[in-house]
């Protein structure tokens, strides 16, 4: 029997090693920029076209390579970075492992010229598929241009399970962002299709954040500093106000690396509590430089899970210092009092007191069951709007059997402005009215967009909103749907947007904080098909503009909100799944009380 263990080829292992390093288009931006990081370039230029599909090009200026270095440079655990094993304990640049550019040779088209300063001409090399396909001398200034086209051109099965182009570029949008937030003194330009979607100039952190997010957080940010000899915390968070329940900006860093770490970030969270709403989240951008020997970098491949020495003592230091930073802008609310409104505290004489019983008044007269005592009234008219009413019936929760309303007068309970609460032949039904008004809505604005009948309300004063760049890549994804339901926006030019008009029914809603919001929310769920996008934008609105928990309804409301619920083809569940009636039959009553 012949032996079957064998080396793999250089070619086959290094498209092994690509599919843990290069994942998408957005894997290659981090890789490339990183690297002209490292190389000390002062200025940056991302250049992608069909979101990274056919070509992602990095032109920086920083130090170049020789020849034999660029050469080398493609060659797997090949790196400037480490020569030992303790060095990956003490680093402080960004990539290290020397399998990045070697992974993206393997499954693209790759080209780099490059020149150092001491150099008369620079070197060109093409690489397609780990093969080495050309290699000369040509003239170059200083620097490097890293050139990727057509990724996964011979893996067909990565390139098909790709995502749409507006998923693919808000990553790619996403790993940029996570690095222009590091390095403010570094000018960085971003283009996608020969648009301009980022130019950066060189400035501070806060103006560098101001620049990507936009100059309606200048007021927003408050500052953040400690200094301890464990670690030092700086940079910036958001004033409670400014929490949001969708796309809070929140970014962690250790030593210019960005990095996810939900315990950290419970360490904010629990800061926060006490001056944010239940579930809204908020704005930060926080700082980290601790001893590079004090964390490990290398336990992911994408090098943003950072395992640290000393995590609890740092979780304190970052709580303390977030509860500062709100304390010392007076965010949080606070009672003063003048010495002359001072409450007085009546004082307490024990000695001189004499206590007296408290004196009870007995109304001898009073019956709370005769008619002339207090009861609740009887509403003959509430009674009338169920005589003889036939809902259609509503399908069970489990079983899929349709039971019907009790055919003599109906009654409802509303209780605590949350649940409507009816009798059926064969039990009670409980409904969910903000769940039940959330599918009506649903429904309505569904209907609107497919049909294009949204009647828009004209806005007196027009509003005007500005939107990220990561935001405006799905705007032309939402505009025509938006549209349909009612908006009338016009553009004005750098993703900024005049609100002329809104959906009828919205008139007392913010426009902008609901456009937002819509918008988050079209971001945070990724559609990829315009029906996806359609019922995001619908359901983002539907749940902006129901009624919320509390709101007492009147009979007819309450009439009005289960008729229309029952000609919906899904009452029982709200579009996300959640559910809006729930059924308890006689025999579960009768349980109850045996």
């Amino acid at each position: 029997m012949s032996d079957i263990i064998h080396l793999l080829p250089d070619s086959i292992a290094n498209q092994i090693a690509a599919g843990e390093v290069i994942q998408r288009p957005a894997s290659v931006v981090k890789e490339l920029i990183e690297n002209a990081v490292d190389a000390k370039a002062d200025a940056i230029q991302l250049i992608v076209k069909d979101a990274g599909r056919t070509l992602i090009q990095v032109v920086d200026n920083g130090k170049g390579m020789s020849e034999t270095d660029a050469r080398m440079a493609f060659e797997r655990h090949a790196t400037s970075k480490i020569s030992k094993a303790d060095d990956l304990f003490s680093l402080r640049t960004m990539g290290f492992r020397g399998e990045a550019l070697a992974s993206i040779a393997a499954v693209a088209q790759v080209e780099v010229k490059t020149a150092r300063k001491e150099d008369t001409t620079g070197t060109l090399i093409q690489i397609a598929a780990s093969q080495l396909e050309k290699q000369q001398s040509i003239a170059a200034s200083q620097g490097s241009i890293f050139s990727v086209k057509n990724l996964f051109f011979n893996v067909p099965a990565r390139r098909k399970f790709l995502k749409s182009n507006e998923t693919e570029f808000k990553n790619i949008l996403t790993e940029f962002e996570r690095i222009i937030l590091v390095n403010p003194d570094i000018f960085f330009e971003l283009r996608h299709n020969d648009t301009e979607i980022l130019n950066l100039p060189v400035s501070n952190l806060r103006q560098r954040i101001l620049n990507v997010f936009g100059k309606k957080l200048n007021t927003q940010l408050l500052s953040l500093h400690v200094e301890t000899s464990l670690v030092s915390v700086s940079g910036f968070i958001g004033i409670p106000e400014s929490s949001r329940k969708k796309g809070a900006l929140q970014y962690f860093f250790v030593n210019n690396r960005y990095m996810r770490h939900p315990y950290f970030h419970k360490a904010v969270m629990q800061a926060f509590e006490p001056f944010i709403p239940a579930g809204e989240m908020p704005n930060y951008f926080i700082y980290l430089s601790v001893n590079p020997e004090s964390i490990d970098v290398n336990i992911h491949p994408t090098k943003t899970e950072i395992k640290f020495e000393n995590e609890r003592a740092i979780w304190l230091i970052i709580s303390a210092a977030v509860k500062e930073a709100i304390g010392k802008s007076n965010a949080a609310p606070s009672l003063e009092f003048d010495q002359e409104d001072a409450i007085r505290m009546p004082v307490y004489d024990r000695k001189n007191r004499t206590e007296e019983s408290p004196q009870i008044n007995l109304h001898t007269h009073y019956n709370p069951f005769k008619e002339s005592g207090y009861r609740p009234k009887q509403t003959s008219d509430w009674e009338k709007l169920y005589v003889g009413r036939q809902f259609p019936e509503m399908p069970a929760d489990e079983q899929g059997q349709l039971p019907v309303f009790s055919e003599e007068k109906t009654r409802m309970l509303s209780y605590k402005g949350k649940y409507i609460i009816m009798p059926l032949k064969s039990g009670l039904t409980i409904i969910n009215q903000r769940r039940a008004h959330i599918r009506i809505l649903f429904d309505d604005y569904m209907q609107r967009m497919k049909q294009k009948q949204g009647i828009s309300q004209g806005l007196l004063f027009p509003e005007i909103i500005s939107f990220t760049p990561r935001e405006a890549t799905i705007l032309p994804f939402l505009l025509d749907d938006l549209a349909d339901i009612g908006f009338d926006l016009a553009d004005l030019g750098n993703n900024t947007y005049s609100i002329n008009g809104v959906p009828a029914g919205l008139e007392n809603f913010d426009p902008v904080e609901t456009l937002q919001d819509m918008t988050d929310q079209a971001l945070e769920t990724g559609c990829e098909v315009k029906e996806e996008i359609a019922e995001t934008l619908a359901l983002s609105l539907a749940k902006k503009t129901a009624i919320h928990y509390g709101k007492a309804l009147s009979d007819e409301e309450a009439d009005s909100l289960i008729a229309k619920l029952f000609e919906s083809s899904s009452p029982n569940y709200t579009p996300d799944g959640k559910s809006i009636i729930s059924i308890f039959p006689d025999e579960e009553i009768e349980k109850r009380f045996k």
